[in-house]
């Protein structure tokens, strides 16, 4: 190889080496603080984050956690209802989504 040819060899190399991802990054991942954690304290940890509820129902409701009682949990800016807020009674939650790592 003429040594244009191994300088430019080197240099892609090396952007190559640069441009890949780290290959021992651990993907972000959930743990429950507690294994006796409640949806309460789901939805408390994520105070002020989105969050889809599902409910018993099946229906499901995406908002902000704004409040979090013993009884109910007030959303704010839910999703798909401009102006609207939602006030859901704890009890009758079965899921709590929300996002724990981004792309």
């Amino acid at each position: 190889m003429t040594r244009r040819r191994a300088g430019a060899l080197l240099v892609t190399l090396v952007c190559l080496a640069v441009s890949a991802p780290p290959l021992a990054a651990e993907e972000p991942k959930y743990e429950l603080k507690s294994p006796a954690a409640t949806l309460q304290d789901v939805l408390l940890e994520n105070h002020g984050k989105r969050v889809i509820v599902h409910l018993e129902s099946g229906e499901a409701i995406e908002g902000t956690v704004t409040t979090v009682g013993d009884i109910v949990v007030h959303l704010a800016k839910v999703a798909g209802r401009d102006f609207y807020d939602a006030v859901v009674r704890m009890d009758r939650i079965s899921a709590v989504v929300f996002k724990v790592r981004s792309k």
